[in-house]
């Protein structure tokens, strides 16, 4: 019974150059945020975050990594020859540029072509649409040298910018949405389908948007005794608070996959579907593994602060980035054994 080690991380802002080519109108968006963002700094950033996903999984690298905040397949490409050199895995990317959202960035995947195949025709992006639109929801589907299929949403729900209060309908229909698309999977692939929702929610495991609109719970009865329609079950309840060791060497709890204003936020969640959680299917989810992995030179040794961010230069190189740095979210993961 193989074990597949599945991840997410919100890579912080993985921009591309500031010469890199790109289409006129988003330039123009993005242009001032990445004044002095170099060959030199982007470099140095794909280095940083390598070196974090190469010791996942005990050293091995994740079989399959979600990611958010990538400007293109151009910087994931280049991320993933850095990692392939640390890890000495044979790396895929699956990506789909979005069209809504207002900076050009993306949802995608990277995964080890060894285990995993991800057909092209299998790929779909979700628009989700409220008056405006925002990041599309990424699916791909992704078949194991067994030949058993396992499909993957890649989340990142719309921000709290304006307040948390204000732009709650927005990551509401992003709940809405991604529950659509679980029923949907349901009926075309079967009650047994292996669904897994993962990414940045901006919301927490507790929020209406999770719960309500997404259909997410902490409870597995909810889960084995849907009927009309699907739950997922809500990994994140397991990681609420962790214990780690900062880059200082020192013990810590860590309570938030990012800090906003010295709060710990769960914002990177792993659902799972009904097959997953009961393992009548033929992948189960082991919910022991669910996880912030928590890498201790990426851990602050504030108390107020979690991961060690990167930056983006806007304009002012030093005040900005730190180029010891790596995202301001941690990775989360699970193992999710197959036969």
């Amino acid at each position: 019974m193989p074990d597949h080690f599945i991840a997410f991380w919100n890579l912080e802002n993985l921009f591309a150059p500031a010469d890199f080519p790109r289409p006129e109108a988003l330039a123009r968006k993005i242009g001032r945020d990445l004044e002095g963002w170099d060959e030199a700094l982007f470099r140095r950033k794909l280095a940083q975050l390598a070196a974090i996903i190469g010791q996942m999984n005990g050293g091995a690298g994740p079989d399959i990594l979600g990611v958010c905040e990538v400007e293109n397949e151009y910087v994931l490409t280049e991320l993933t020859a850095v990692i392939e050199a640390a890890c000495g895995r044979d790396y895929r990317v699956a990506h789909h540029d979005s069209e809504l959202d207002r900076r050009g960035i993306d949802t995608a995947f990277i995964y080890d072509a060894a285990k995993f195949d991800a057909p092209p025709e299998t790929l779909f992006s979700h628009f989700v649409l409220r008056r405006t639109g925002t990041r599309d929801i990424f699916q791909a589907t992704f078949r194991s040298r067994a030949g058993n299929e396992m499909v993957i949403l890649c989340n990142h729900w719309p921000s709290r910018s304006g307040g948390a209060a204000e732009s709650a309908g927005f990551r509401a229909t992003a709940g809405e949405t991604l529950a659509y698309w679980h029923q949907r999977i349901r009926q075309e692939v079967g009650d047994d389908a292996a669904i897994i929702a993962l990414g940045d929610f901006n919301d927490e495991p507790y929020d209406p948007s999770i719960t309500f609109n997404a259909l997410a719970t902490r409870e597995r009865g909810d889960v084995e005794r849907a009927r009309s329609a699907p739950r997922f079950f809500n990994m994140s309840w397991r990681y609420l608070t962790q214990r780690a060791i900062d880059n200082r060497g020192n013990e810590r709890a860590i309570d938030g996959t990012l800090y906003f204003r010295g709060n710990g936020n769960v914002f990177d969640q792993i659902l799972v579907s009904k097959p997953l959680l009961t393992g009548d299917g033929s992948f189960s989810a082991r919910e022991e593994t669910a996880r912030i992995e928590l890498i201790p030179e990426m851990i602050s040794h504030r108390v107020s602060e979690g991961p060690i961010r990167f930056g983006l230069p806007r304009g002012e190189v030093e005040e900005n980035v730190n180029p010891d740095g790596y995202s301001d979210h941690f990775p989360v993961s699970i193992v999710i054994s197959e036969g």
